[in-house]
């Protein structure tokens, strides 16, 4: 079988399929909904530190910023981590990056009501869920973000978007998840591959059971953030998530034919679910992570084959098999 040449067809095309329009997912009435969730907000206080003094006093009140954001255990003394970190945020530079964020962000409310809409949702399906706080801050590019269960700190200035004066310093392709809505679906995408919400069986190294484990999770952010479009929560571009649906049938006889699903080689989990731009064994311009694609699909295919089944008992699965043979998954040509 030749590589699927992928075709990603002009607008024109995307208007004339019904199928292919997005579509919220199911979003419950969270009117009478009270979530309080605790914000702070650091990025002017670390922008206008004038000294090494009240650096260190800030860091030694904000541990997991100076830890988690600013990555002290890396440094050899607090000497060199201060003399560091006081020619940072002294640098012009940090006015820059100051700037654009206020300009991007505004006061933050929208990236408050973001968050606060997304755990609102976690709550209506998981009841016992407590919002973790929120901590914005500036880091110079540093990190961008600490998330877990009891806290999330957001690097502000890493999601600025392609206007930005500095990016931070990685691929291309890779600069997709730097925008400012990106914040909100990262977290929750971390959220949903956590093993808090998505259980697994870790003895099994297959390439499906690590498909379906971020199958999964792409269906838990959804979920969360009900009309976020796919292409946004998977970063891909509007002609990659075409290309995909077109040739889904095509993706699917490329993992078959090379017997893909139940390898348990890292060469086979780096090719078809690894950050890449291109998935080049299945095509030119396939992109790259079509197996966690392929696996969110796998995951939809169960959930419509099984009604009843609600959300936190699709996550508390952890036979990827089980859950596979249950989907009746088979792309249509």
């Amino acid at each position: 079988m030749k590589n699927v040449n992928f075709l990603f067809v002009v607008l024109l095309l995307w208007n004339c399929s019904e199928a292919e329009k997005e579509t919220c997912v199911f979003s419950p009435d969270l009117s009478a909904t009270e979530l309080v969730v605790d914000f702070e907000h650091f990025e002017d206080t670390l922008a206008n530190i004038k000294s090494k003094e009240a650096l260190k006093a800030f860091l030694t009140r904000q541990p997991m910023i100076r830890d988690e954001m600013l990555r002290r255990p890396e440094y050899p003394n607090d000497s060199v981590f201060l003399e560091e970190m006081f020619k940072r945020f002294s640098n012009p530079a940090i006015d820059t990056l100051l700037i654009e964020t206020k300009n991007v962000f505004g006061n933050l409310a929208t990236l408050e009501s973001q968050f606060k809409s997304a755990f609102a949702h976690i709550q209506h399906y998981y009841p016992d869920f407590i919002p973790p706080s929120i901590k914005t801050v500036i880091t110079g590019l540093d990190t961008d973000l600490f998330v877990s269960d009891s806290l999330i700190i957001v690097s502000l200035d890493f999601f600025l978007g392609p206007h930005a004066t500095f990016r931070p310093k990685t691929y291309d392709y890779l600069l997709r998840r730097y925008d400012p809505e990106d914040i909100v679906i990262s977290s929750l995408l971390l959220y949903g591959i956590s093993d808090r919400f998505n259980k697994t069986d870790l003895k099994d190294k297959t390439v499906l059971a690590e498909m379906i484990t971020y199958g999964k999770s792409f269906y838990f952010a959804k979920h969360m953030l009900p009309c976020t479009p796919d292409s946004l929560l998977i970063w891909y571009t509007d002609e990659e998530i075409r290309g995909a649906r077109e040739n889904e049938n095509l993706i699917w006889a490329r993992f078959i034919q090379d017997k893909v699903l139940f390898s348990t080689s890292m060469m086979e989990k780096k090719n078809y679910l690894g950050d890449r731009p291109v998935t080049t064994q299945v095509g030119e311009k396939c992109p790259g992570r079509i197996g966690q694609w392929v696996g969110w699909q796998v995951v939809k295919k169960y959930m419509q084959a099984h009604p009843d089944r609600s959300l936190p008992e699709l996550m508390n699965m952890d036979n990827a098999q089980l859950l596979f043979k249950g989907s009746q998954y088979k792309p249509k040509k």
